[in-house]
């Protein structure tokens, strides 16, 4: 489960998209330079640099930039216009600041799809081609999307609550930025899930600014309100980048089933409070996202309009792999005990 394999699986499914390797590298000379040109530049764009997932994304992109540099002799950069919290109308603002700036391509995930998407047609029109990834602005002209089924990662997170709960109890639903497509998506998923199972009752689905504090207030303020709740199902793992959880949730009353598995939310599956989480890729949302921009736009090559990603299911069970995983992609918050653990 390590990074090349992963990434090299997305790669090889990507290229199986394409047409012929003549079609696919026409935009190649024979020493491997695409064309004339020296340097490559693509702005990413994400929801907000203080957001741990998206600063794992980076990396991811900065990894892929370096790759492609040394194998087509050409400087692929990176060129992080992220704001610092989430704001539509701020990343509209910087999407025209790539373009104005000469960026080759945009690399973006979106807060709010309808605030962006003219600027996402506009910079498409003015010749720079944009990608998402994590959250699709589907109705714009971006031409591909690399991310999950939200609605699918949305019941896979409810459907494993259900069964850690016993099939029975109140449960809760953590929603991040109610206006963010993708983790609508997320939470229609989920409340379709519970509707399955007779036994789970919904109360209410709460949303709050996507900050690890603000997230981890809303837990317990909604905890507080809602004191028989047994159960949460979050499409965002928000409140476990802090420790609050830790101590003010009894794992013995409370079962939490959260996508995200990054290094500060690991003591979480350690002591069973959330026995089960659903770690994105999310340092291929920038090594995939940038690998298939320049496929596309140096290389010339044809790329799905979707490029799939699968979450990984991570337990006490695989816990030390995991940990060693997020540590090869460059994590270096990763608690060693997590490391070392047996495969």
């Amino acid at each position: 489960m390590r990074i090349r394999s992963i990434a090299l699986l997305a790669t090889i499914s990507l290229a199986a998209c394409g047409g012929g390797g003549d079609k696919q590298n026409a935009g190649a000379t024979q020493a491997g330079t695409p064309g004339d040109k020296k340097t490559f530049t693509v702005a990413m764009i994400g929801k907000s640099s203080s957001n741990p997932v998206f600063l794992s994304g980076r990396t991811g992109a900065e990894a892929a930039a370096k790759e492609l540099s040394a194998e087509h002799r050409i400087d692929v950069r990176v060129e992080w216009l992220t704001p610092p919290s989430e704001d539509a109308a701020v990343q509209a603002q910087r999407i025209a600041q790539a373009v104005n700036g000469g960026a080759d391509a945009i690399l973006f995930s979106a807060s709010e799809a309808g605030k962006v998407v003219g600027a996402i047609n506009e910079a498409v029109d003015r010749g720079v081609p944009v990608m998402t990834f994590d959250s699709d602005v589907p109705t714009s002209k971006r031409f591909s999307f690399y991310g999950g089924d939200d609605e699918a990662m949305g019941r896979q997170v409810m459907e494993e609550l259900a069964r850690q709960m016993g099939g029975s109890g109140k449960v809760a639903i953590l929603g991040g930025n109610q206006n963010a497509p993708n983790l609508q998506k997320r939470v229609k998923g989920a409340r379709d899930e519970a509707a399955k199972h007779p036994g789970i009752t919904v109360v209410n689905a709460f949303y709050h600014e996507e900050t690890p504090q603000a997230a981890a207030a809303e837990v317990l303020r909604a905890q507080n309100a809602y004191p028989d709740v047994k159960g949460w199902a979050m499409i965002g793992g928000w409140p476990l980048f802090t420790k609050a959880l830790l101590t003010d949730l009894d794992p013995n009353k409370v079962k939490i089933v959260s996508v995200d598995a990054l290094p500060a939310e690991l003591p979480y599956v350690e002591r069973g409070l959330a026995p089960v989480l659903f770690a994105q890729p999310t340092y291929n949302w920038g090594y995939m996202g940038v690998k298939t921009i320049f496929d596309h736009v140096v290389l010339k090559k044809e790329v799905p309009p979707h490029v799939k990603m699968d979450l990984i299911k991570v337990s006490k069970d695989n816990l030390g792999e995991w940990a060693r995983q997020l540590q090869s992609w460059g994590f270096t918050d990763v608690d060693p005990k997590y490391t070392a653990l047996p495969k």
